[in-house]
């Protein structure tokens, strides 16, 4: 088929990674890397005939399954709009799998 890419991630990428909605809950990160981020929409408004969040909660969350959930959780902010909750998952995300990676480093 013409135009029709077979390698297409069938979700939505935000700056290189994944970006999974399911209702008022997004999970930004890839499930198999040592930590993800969560995003939550606390709350709406209508503006410009358009549904647009106002508070999102963001977590930072370990993807250890063998620890209680209180223990996975590793930083939470509120964000008034997506586009700041998106900025600070991704600077968290980033620099936690990066100090990961950096420890990995300097133990072998």
């Amino acid at each position: 088929m013409a135009g029709k890419n077979q390698n297409s991630n069938p979700f939505i990428n935000y700056r290189g990674k994944p970006l999974v909605r399911q209702g008022n809950t997004m999970y930004y990160g890839f499930p198999y890397e040592k930590y993800i981020t969560m995003l939550q929409i606390l709350g709406t408004e209508n503006k410009y005939d358009e549904e647009m969040s106002t508070d999102v909660s963001v977590a930072l969350i370990s993807t250890d399954e063998s620890l209680p959930m209180p223990k996975r959780i590793i930083d939470t902010t509120v964000k008034k709009g997506l586009y700041p909750a998106l900025l600070i998952a991704n600077i968290w995300l980033e620099r936690k799998l990066s100090e990961e990676k950096n420890e990995t480093k300097i133990e072998a």
